[in-house]
């Protein structure tokens, strides 16, 4: 999908939110610390990182059949894994993680340097030193990063200390540990939705795992780990779009499955400006509403995510004065807005300011999607054009979104 139309219209009926993203693809990396079988269910297999880290399971010895009925997938292992992943196509964030996996399987490992989206100086320097706090070497060479453990062929538990809440190094470092040598302690890890789902699979797996909040997570290590099955979380992100779709077209939709626990922070500031929603059971009821101005920051769990934030962008521009945002995580992620500016929206940037001034009378026009989430942010603003929007490098929202033109046809066709 390299160009995508999107018509104006108002978002109106049913949607079920799919498996996460940013959940699916560590639990894929798990996988290869066993070679029993691992059933994931709730499986959006149509996003392309998905079905990228499947191909490199496959090349690592793993066979992974989906049921696209069930959206259920099983991972077996074909034959013992390769400690080398071979790839010429394109990389993806979570070859960090296969790195991690791959060395505590098999002692060794080598991975194409980490893709994904470009979020400023998004370094892995983390990552690197939670091998090395287990017991590795680490080097990069010729496109591709090396880990060895240096002494005998298991990490050893360890303390591991992080500077800053990672996403990305928390799950790493319980990925390590899983098969380490005695106790591992995390401190400082990032406790968020899905984290505890990649610990939930883990503990299936036969890992002790003591969670004491955002202070430290304590792993006991096991020589090897068995087969599970595990349903995935729903994505709070592709929640969070289809409800600010609602809202800024006047809508009126009900959304299956929506993660209520896991967006308690950006549904007070939804509704405090001006969004009509009401819940029922497992879903949200959305009635539209009214954009008023916002003034937000990214933050650790619970707070908004860093992902969130071009979607509040869109919701700011359809109000009516000035709203501000700050990026704490990715300072100045705001190039998407120049892409914004394209169909009709107001804003300056100082410093790591990122200040927007509405409302937006927004123009279809050809624009282009920078990332996963500049590109849902553009889909979303072109639903309030006054002509079609076509957005180039549209495969980017496929990355992040199952079933999206599915579902987006069906919710504007009414």
């Amino acid at each position: 999908m390299e160009n995508l139309t999107i018509h104006p219209g108002r978002l109106e009926g049913q949607v079920r939110v799919s498996g996460a993203k940013n959940s699916a693809l560590r639990l894929l990396a798990a996988s290869l610390l066993t070679e029993e079988k691992i059933t994931l269910e709730n499986y959006p297999y149509s996003l392309l990182d998905a079905q990228l880290h499947t191909e490199m399971l496959e090349n690592l010895g793993k066979s992974c059949l989906v049921e696209e009925e069930s959206e259920t997938i099983h991972i077996t292992q074909s034959k013992p894994p390769s400690s080398e992943l071979l790839w010429s196509k394109r990389s993806i964030r979570n070859t960090l993680l296969i790195l991690g996996a791959l060395t505590a399987r098999t002692g060794k490992a080598s991975v194409p340097l980490p893709g994904g989206c470009k979020l400023g100086e998004r370094k892995y320097d983390i990552h690197v030193n939670v091998l090395e706090s287990l017991g590795a070497k680490v080097w990069e060479k010729n496109g591709y990063l090396h880990a060895r453990i240096t002494k005998g062929k298991s990490f050893k538990g360890s303390e591991i200390h992080l500077p800053l809440r990672s996403t990305g190094a928390t799950e790493n470092a319980l990925l390590c540990s899983s098969l380490a040598k005695g106790k591992t302690t995390i401190w400082g890890p990032h406790i968020r939705p899905e984290i505890m789902d990649l610990i939930e699979l883990l503990r299936k797996m036969g890992v002790e795992i003591t969670v004491r909040g955002q202070e430290s997570i304590i792993i006991e290590g096991q020589e090897s780990l068995k087969g599970a099955t595990h349903r995935i979380i729903p994505d709070n992100v592709e929640a969070l779009t289809w409800m600010i779709g609602a809202v800024i077209t006047g809508g009126d939709i009900e959304i299956i499955d929506f993660p209520y626990e896991h967006l308690e922070v950006p549904l007070i500031h939804l509704r405090e400006s001006g969004a009509r929603f009401y819940r029922s059971e497992d879903r949200m009821i959305v009635r539209g509403g009214e954009c008023y101005p916002i003034d937000i920051s990214t933050g650790p769990y619970p707070g908004i995510n860093s992902d969130m934030q071009p979607l509040f962008a869109v919701y700011a521009a359809c109000a009516k004065g000035k709203s501000k945002i700050i990026d704490l995580r990715f300072p100045g992620r705001y190039a998407y807005a120049e892409e914004l500016k394209r169909m009709g929206m107001d804003f300056t940037v100082k410093e790591n300011l990122l200040e927007i001034t509405g409302p937006t009378y927004w123009q279809g026009s050809t624009v282009k999607a920078l990332d996963l989430r500049a590109g849902a942010a553009l889909m979303l603003a072109g639903l309030m054009g006054t002509k079609n929007t076509q957005i180039e490098n549209s495969w980017q929202i496929s990355r992040g979104y199952h079933h999206l033109i599915i579902k987006l046809k069906f919710l504007t066709s009414k």
